[in-house]
């Protein structure tokens, strides 16, 4: 029965490309898998969950030791930090520190003072253990090959074997059931995701009913006048599809009085006040209006403390009802040319 272990390989990363390259090739030579820290971002707490979960699920640990100390956290480096935490477990662990006299480029050397002294901690440390002492990268392939036979004679670990090997009638009977329930549970979870997507389609329809059947009405202020006038009446729908678009991002409550203001106003020969050109109660009751719908929402976006002013965007809900409504509305404004072929369109109202 073939075992293939997991091998986490250590070290820093820039300086060390070459080299990690070896040992990722050799150990996958060997037929087993090793784990790079490619995949991981040294400066998020989160990574450093998954980078312990992955060295938990390891048999083998390898560090390569060269002569930069790496990203330090809390006082300690990344590498130094996995390299105890691998020990803390009881994971063996294959260590490769590179030879005082070897060749190397001096834009890989550390420079900082304080880490070039963590460093020789480090090296002292990783050599409390049996490790290989490497010059070139290449040296490293076949150190980490003699290594690796080594630890799996002298302290063998569980590894990962095919299932189909290991799987006895009993096992196979379970495999069997558990598919057969996990193909229902996909049935029943497809036809529940269906029902939930009907449920918030007849959601979103009720809703535009709703505002179809409320009426406002708007006053205006223009730039020559001097009170309110020439009101207005709209109902809710029609608003809300006026002012959907403007806060697919966000909108502020003023930018909304002047937005409707200007796309609304029955005397477009005269232009409405740059401030409030319609109520600002009124605008606020709108606003009050399309929350309890679950249409609007404060705006999750970060603006300047000096920044006083009320801003909304759309909610999930309200981008999905206007979407569904243009898309109505782009269906109905189709005319018999197009059917034909033509690309010809109405003209679409708000």
């Amino acid at each position: 029965m073939a075992i293939r272990y997991q091998i986490f390989i250590s070290s820093t990363f820039d300086d060390l490309r070459d080299e990690r390259e070896q040992v990722l090739k050799a150990s996958l030579e060997m037929g087993h898998i090793p784990v790079g820290m490619e995949m991981f971002s040294a400066a998020d707490e989160e990574q450093w969950k998954i980078i312990t979960r992955q060295i938990d699920e390891c048999d083998y640990y390898a560090v390569i030791v060269a002569h930069r100390y790496g990203s330090v956290v809390d006082g300690i480096s990344y590498t130094e930090k996995e390299y105890d935490y691998a020990v803390s477990q009881g994971i063996p662990v294959l260590g490769f520190v590179i030879e005082h006299d070897a060749p190397w480029p001096a834009d890989r050397i550390e420079e900082d003072p304080e880490k070039k002294v963590s460093l020789e901690e480090f090296k002292a440390k990783v050599k409390q253990k049996p490790v290989g002492c490497w010059k070139t990268a290449a040296d490293l392939h076949g150190l980490f090959s003699i290594a690796l036979m080594k630890q799996i004679v002298s302290t063998p670990r569980p590894g990962w074997t095919r299932a189909d090997q290991v799987a006895g009638p009993k096992v196979v009977k379970e495999l069997s059931r558990l598919s057969s329930e996990n193909a229902d549970l996909r049935k029943q979870l497809a036809e529940a995701l269906h029902k939930a997507e009907d449920d918030a389609a007849a959601d979103r329809r009720r809703t535009m009913q709703t505002m179809r059947k409320n009426n406002v009405g708007i006053d205006f202020w223009y730039d020559d006048g001097k009170d309110w006038e020439d009101k207005k009446e709209v109902n809710l729908g029609d608003l809300f599809f006026l002012l959907a678009p403007e806060l697919m991002i966000e909108k502020s409550t003023e930018s909304i009085a002047g937005y409707v203001g200007r796309m609304m106003r029955r005397d477009m020969k005269r232009n409405p006040r740059s401030q409030f050109p319609v109520p600002s109660n009124s605008v606020k009751q709108w606003i009050a209006d399309f929350v309890a719908l679950d249409l609007f929402e404060p705006s999750p976006r970060r603006h300047s403390v000096k920044d006083t002013k009320e801003y909304w965007s759309l909610t999930t809900k309200g981008r999905e009802t206007y979407t569904e409504v243009r898309r109505a509305r782009l269906d109905e404004a189709k005319t018999p040319a197009e059917s034909s072929g033509s690309d010809s369109r109405k003209s679409d109202g708000a």
